[in-house]
């Protein structure tokens, strides 16, 4: 009904001119275009502190770009090369560096940080997707050394893997 009391007053050439309009305009707007291998950047970490002033989680924010959208699994797509004994399993991954004597050295972690990132493509001609993604990392509350850092890329379904981008240096204990 409302829709109605606002056409009412115009007339139905008005109403197709303004939809033949839209239309057009809808047309000429530029479709995002992108590499098919993924692209990522570091957004941010934010770090949250204990009581004790231990670092307990971090948050990683990154953004990503793909011209094709085939990022992410479906939960079920285990076949390989997806299966839990191949590299792709996981399809975004996440690896730990600890400073030691002023170097940063890349820990083995178990389980490790790497996830599967959920099946992103749109249901669109224009599979062209970009985006934000927000992971939360439980940190070890009772850290041996107190900087670390972290490196990470992602695989898409072409088992493409992006560039690998990195935190900067993080302080685990807050003075």
């Amino acid at each position: 009904m409302m829709f109605y009391r606002l056409l009412h007053g115009f007339n139905a050439s008005f109403i197709a001119a303004m939809i033949a309009g839209g239309l057009l305009l809808s047309s000429c707007m530029k479709k995002e275009s992108y590499p098919d291998i993924p692209e990522i950047a570091f957004q941010g970490f934010t770090t949250q502190f204990d009581s004790g002033m231990y670092a307990r989680r971090g948050i990683l924010t990154i953004s990503f770009r793909d011209g094709n959208g085939d990022i992410g699994l479906r939960p079920d797509q285990k076949e390989p090369p997806f299966d839990t004994g191949s590299i792709y399993y996981y399809n975004y991954i996440i690896d730990y560096y600890e400073k030691q004597n002023g170097t940063f050295v890349k820990v083995e972690l178990d389980p490790p940080f790497n996830a599967r990132i959920p099946y992103l493509t749109p249901d669109d001609p224009n599979k062209a997707i970009k985006g934000i993604i927000v992971d939360t990392l439980m940190l070890n509350p009772m850290p041996l050394h107190d900087t670390v850092k972290f490196k990470f890329f992602i695989y898409d379904r072409a088992l493409n893997k992006s560039n690998v981008d990195s935190t900067p240096p993080i302080i685990l204990k807050s003075r």
